[in-house]
This record gives C-alpha cells, structure tokens and sequence, in this order.
C-alpha cells in the first residue's frame, strides 16, 4: 500500500472527509447527503455516503474534555473507513482532512493499522489492501506520512511474529527473524547460541530451556547511527519465550495456555522499537536484548523446588515453573549493566495479574526513574497505549524472600505483579522502567484498529517515548 500526497482530489475516487462542516470541503455535496450526514452526526461521528461505484466516507472530529481522546475517536473512525474499503474492494482512494494535521494523521493511523489481517496459514485469504492511498492536507508533510507508514508497518510486523504458532517460531527462528529484519532496515544483530549462553551462565534461560527439545538464544540488536549523541545506549529487553506451557507447574486449563504462543510479545516489541528506529533513522543509540525458548515439561525440565544461579551470581529458588519469565528477563537485565546504560525499559507479557488491573486498556508500568514514568504516561496518553504504574514499596520485596537461597521466583498471590516488577528491580542498578503488557499484547475479540490475536501494543507507545528522548 504506497501512501503518498496530492494537492486535488482526482475525479471518480472514493474519498474519506476528515471535517467537521460540510461547507469547508472543495466539492459540492447534493442536499439529500448534507441531510444524511446531518443525523448520523446527531448519533455519532461518521458517516458513509454511496455515490456507486464510489463512496464518500465522512467522519466528524469528537469535541472531548481530553484532545487525546477525540484524536482516538478518530483512529477508529479510520478502521471503520477499511472495513468498508475491504468489503468492497476499493483499490485507490483520497483522505482529504481540513481540520489540521493531528486529526488527518490519528485517521490515517487507524485505517492503516485497522487493515491488518494474518491468513497466512488459510485457503481462503482476506488479506485485500488498496494499491494507493493518496492524502490531500496542507498540513500533512511527505516526511510525517513517512513516518506513519514505519510505525505501523513495524505493528504490523510484531503481530505477525506474535501471531506464528511455535511450530512455526522457536526461539531460533525468532532470533532469525530479528536477523533478516536488521538487514533490511540497516541494523546489527548478533545471535547467541546455546554453547555462548552457557559460556556466560545465564542460568535462568538455561533453567527455562530444560524441558525443551530446542535449544535457547539470545538476541543482542544494536542501532548507532553517526549523529547519536555521546551518551550511553537506552537498553531496550524483550521477554521471548515462544511457548509457554508453565512446565512442571502446567497452567491449570486450555483457556490459559491455548493462546501462549503470545507470550514472546515483549520480544516482538523490542525488535520492532528498533527496527522502526532505524528505518526513521532515529540519532539514538540503542540496544534490544532477547532472551528466548520456550517453557515445556520434560523429564529433565526445571522442577518446583531447585535452585539455580542466574547470570549476575543470584541463586533463585523456583517455587513455580510458571514465573519463568522473570527469570530470563533477569539474565538480560544483568547483562544490560554491561552497556553502561541510560536507560533500561523490559517488556513483557510477565503476569495474569496485569490484565486483571488494565484489561485490554493499557498496560502496567513501573520503575525507578520517575521523570522517564512520567514521560512514558504522556506517550501512552498521546497513542492511547495508557500507563498504569503500579508503586515498587519495599513491602513487596517480602514475598520474595527464600529459605535456601537469594531470592524465590514466586512470592504471594496477591499483589503479583508488583512483586514480579520488584523481583526483576534487584537486577538493576540503573534507570529502569518495567512494562508488563499482558493486558493487551493479544486479544480475544477485534477491538477497532486492533485485531482479534497479537495487537502490537507497546510499539507506538515507545516510538513516542524515544522521540522524546533524541
């Protein structure tokens, strides 16, 4: 789909209106469609016109206490427009918008991302997409439309990965696919395999990995362009595990574990973050580190009960196999010091306990650096991609506590996902912000300009948190 600017709208095209008054549009509309256009707008924002073979597809900016919320009405008024577009097969259209650029640009946002499928695997594919999208607003630049298409070709790019079966995406192949993304968007990637993982004893990926018949690896993605700053890199960390059973301690139902091909979405994130930065040429440095494999039950699989040794010299009692991702994140996070870094952000799909807090609304955040959170709340406002943060007290740190070791993998039932965050905060001792987006990394009904399966939440929140950085 090539998105591109024009200054006239061309004749016999079907148009999407990004307006609010009928009278501010250069072209005439007949008195029976300004009536039409007039009650739907009593009921709502949108309407749709039918000039056969072409249509006319007007959505109305919403008048909101919060600009940001009108701005979310209007990217679901753009995933609307694509339905209709889909349906009809609709191979070159116009969005004209006349109200100003951030209300053209949340529109296009929405109809661009609103047009994602995964039939990959299906006879019959829905996969149509219009040839040309053509823009007319004076205030939309070829260089922001550049930028829109990246940032939601790497959404897009991240829900396939999270869509893959493990038949399909072991932790290898995922390692892979960060490999041929770095060669087209001009990054480096170096991959470790199971002889260095060992080499370094990451002892908690290595724990994980046992009860599988594939081997671990562990991604380190590295963008630094000549005009990034002197300053130290900000570390991005990506929980990878491609498949999560819960090994010996077996998720209690298929409901909880028929969707667990998710559970790499941090992963995902971090190489789209990059490699969307790239292609932006974005003057950052940063580094994406992924620890993966997969979480099965095998004769020889970590059991309740043993103790291992992660990277830093930790020992961990693991109560439940199931708090497995905590446990690679940490060799990552200990592995980050090693940056010197300016910033630490993991994301990850860590606890159940998250989704029961954000729903599919937002996701949870905590950390030591309250400038960055506060930063971060903005971005999330600014995308939609909203921030819960949670408060990392040192009262859920006692949960944690083990008889024979360091640290247990477990802690209590209540309070879950913050004492997950505060597990993972003993492996830093730098700026660090966790996102724990189990919430929203994978939905079960379509929900606007997100589908039903991976949604690729997390990437347009980081993009605009990094920008705000360079």
């Amino acid at each position: 789909m090539i998105v591109s600017k024009i200054t006239d709208i061309p004749g016999n095209t079907s148009l999407a209106v990004v307006c609010a008054e009928t009278e501010k549009v250069p072209f005439v509309l007949k008195p029976e469609e300004s009536e039409q256009i007039r009650k739907k707008f009593e009921k709502g924002n949108t309407c749709l016109l039918q000039r056969l073979p072409h249509f006319i597809f007007w959505a109305k900016p919403a008048e909101e206490k919060r600009p940001e919320t009108a701005l979310e009405k209007m990217r679901r008024a753009g995933a609307e427009w694509m339905e209709t577009v889909k349906q009809e097969k609709i191979d070159r259209l116009v969005v004209a918008g006349f109200t100003g650029s951030a209300q053209t640009l949340a529109f296009l946002e929405g109809f661009l991302l609103g047009g994602y499928t995964f039939s990959k695997y299906r006879k019959e594919k829905d996969d149509f997409l219009p040839a040309e999208v053509w823009v007319l607003d004076s205030q939309v630049t070829a260089e922001m439309l550049d930028q829109l298409t990246v940032v939601t070709e790497a959404v897009c790019w991240a829900r396939d990965l999270v869509n893959e079966p493990l038949s399909h995406l072991t932790a290898l192949q995922l390692a892979e696919e960060f490999s041929r993304l770095g060669e087209a968007a001009g990054f480096s990637v170096e991959i470790f395999h199971k002889q260095k993982i060992q080499s370094l004893k990451m002892g908690g990926l290595l724990a994980v990995n046992r009860g599988s018949i594939d081997p671990p690896t562990f991604t380190v993605m590295e963008w630094k362009p000549a005009n990034a700053p002197a300053m130290p890199p900000v570390v991005l960390v990506g929980k990878g595990i491609v498949y999560d059973t819960g090994g010996l301690s077996l998720k209690p139902t298929p409901k909880s574990m028929d969707y667990m091909k998710s559970d790499m979405a941090g992963a995902a994130v971090v190489g789209a973050v990059i490699g969307a930065a790239a292609r932006m040429k974005l003057p950052l440095h940063l580094v994406g580190l992924v620890p993966a494999t997969d979480n099965r039950p095998d004769g020889n699989a970590l059991t309740p009960g043993d103790v291992i040794t992660l990277y830093d010299g930790t020992t961990v009692e693991v109560l439940n196999t199931d708090a497995e991702g905590r446990l690679i994140l940490a060799d990552a996070l200990s592995y980050a010091k090693k940056f010197n870094p300016r910033l630490v952000i993991d994301v990850a799909t860590l606890t159940g306990s998250a989704a029961m807090i954000s729903s599919n609304h937002g996701l949870v955040a905590m950390g030591n650096s309250p400038h960055d959170l506060g930063l971060m709340q903005q971005s999330g406002w600014e995308v939609y991609e909203r921030v819960i943060e949670l408060p990392l007290w040192e009262e859920f740190a006692n949960p944690l506590k083990s008889d024979i070791a360091d640290l247990s993998n477990l802690g209590s039932r209540e309070g879950q996902t913050t004492i997950a965050g505060k597990f993972l905060e003993h492996f830093t001792a730098y700026d660090w912000i966790h996102l724990d987006i189990a919430g929203n990394a994978f939905l079960f009904e379509k929900d606007g300009y997100r589908p039903k399966g991976g949604s690729g939440s997390g990437i347009r929140l980081l993009l605009n948190f990094l920008n705000r950085m360079k």
